[in-house]
């Protein structure tokens, strides 16, 4: 059975206030006399996390989530304040630029003493040496002092060293955003190669591109805490929708009230479905929108339904009036419409469907209402929607659909 490689329950971070000595004082009397500080600051909050041989996860989080410090507890360069986790393996960890390196030394000298940290003898050093420096590439450098180079110089060699011991577990904290992009590529690739060989990754990275190439799983912090966990498309989909939302702008409230306008929207259905919660589909789905609206004086109105992404950008509209149709007539003063999408070609993410009505001769919005919806899938596309396409030059049988 594949045991796990880590085991963390209920882990927690907190540091005391200290923003000045008197509060140092304060806050070790507390704790030699009471055993705890209220005013302690809390930086990670009860995380169970299980990861077993083989296996891949992505952190990510916004800055001061406690991504850091999660990391940090699991190598064992801090004590959790609250719960416990176990390491059953050997870790390989790039946390802090140029962590482990002396800064006098040179880049050579520098190699010898992470290895020798890591039980490599001389025999094993000198047959790893020509690999470890051919994969830094940082060329003449390499006999220099650490301290003249570059932040991008120290990731190369930091990570040159990990890439040659093979860990059974390489916790990664944003090294891809420092190397330049030919290293990013070294990088990545080095890092497929480890776990098609059975190698577990932990990567923490604001890039969900990397997050989704590279995990199977992700983690998102918030606050430090745990937002959600599991699949990693369903995870990097549902952070960067948050931030949409966080990140658009204020809407007006509705346009009108039923009754006070000519025309208001009385309900929408997503796929027969009235509910106030987001409607759940697969990319590629049928999608079908109804919507009934009320005529103050029975005139029949123009209906616009669009669709826009979580933080507004608008992605696709159309009107009744556009169309050439026309809403039908329910009640005396009731209209209803239906509008139907076949296959719904938005990429995975958060959208809002919205409906307006507008008066007979499409110019004058009265109301605005909207529905969620969500869209799942496993995809790295980039953009809003999939658009069909081939490549030309691929192999027979290779085609994108």
């Amino acid at each position: 059975m594949n045991a796990p490689l880590i085991v963390a329950q209920g882990l927690g971070k907190s540091y005391p206030k200290v923003h000045r000595n008197s509060d140092r004082l304060r806050a070790l009397g507390r704790l030699l006399f009471t055993g705890e500080d209220p005013d302690r600051i809390s930086v990670l909050r009860d995380v169970n996390l299980e990861i077993r041989r083989g296996e891949s996860l992505g952190l990510i989080g916004e800055n001061g989530a406690g991504k850091s410090t999660l990391l940090k507890l699991i190598t064992g360069v801090l004590t959790p304040t609250t719960g416990s986790v176990e390491v059953n393996g050997e870790i390989g960890a790039l946390l802090e630029l140029g962590a482990g390196f002396h800064p006098e030394y040179s880049g050579r000298d520098n190699i010898a003493m992470s290895a020798a940290l890591h039980g490599l003898d001389g025999t094993e050093l000198r047959k790893r040496l020509p690999e470890i420096i051919a994969f830094a590439d940082i060329g003449r450098y390499i006999d220099e002092p650490v301290k003249h180079y570059s932040s991008g110089m120290v990731v190369r060699l930091g990570f040159a060293v990990i890439a040659s011991l093979k860990p059974d577990l390489l916790v990664t904290d944003e090294v891809l955003a420092v190397g330049d992009e030919s290293f990013q590529k070294k990088c990545v690739q080095w890092m497929q190669d480890y776990l098609a060989g059975g190698g577990t990754l932990i990567l923490v990275s604001h890039s969900m591109y990397h997050i989704q190439k590279l995990c199977r799983h992700a983690c998102w912090l918030r606050g430090g805490e745990v937002a959600m966990s599991g699949d990693v498309f369903d995870v990097t989909q549902a952070y960067l929708a948050y931030h949409e939302q966080k990140f658009a702008p204020k809407r007006n409230p509705q346009l009108a009230a039923r009754g006070n306008v000519e025309f208001s929207v009385v309900s929408i259905a997503l796929n027969d479905e009235e509910s106030e919660r987001p409607l759940l589909l697969d990319m590629g789905a049928a999608l079908n929108v109804r919507a009934r609206v009320h005529s103050r004086d029975g005139r029949v109105p123009c209906l616009a339904i669009g669709i826009v992404r979580a933080d507004g950008t608008p992605v696709y509209g159309v009107s009744t009036e556009m169309d050439g149709c026309m809403p039908q007539r329910i009640g005396a003063d009731e209209y209803l419409c239906e509008l139907q999408f076949s296959d719904l070609a938005l990429l995975p993410g958060n959208y809002s469907v919205r409906v307006h009505p507008l008066d007979s001769e499409g110019v004058r919005v009265f109301d605005t209402r909207e529905r969620g919806l969500t869209i799942r899938g496993a995809s790295r596309e980039l953009g809003m929607v999939r658009l069909a396409h081939r490549w030309n030059h691929a192999p027979s049988g290779d085609t994108a659909p």
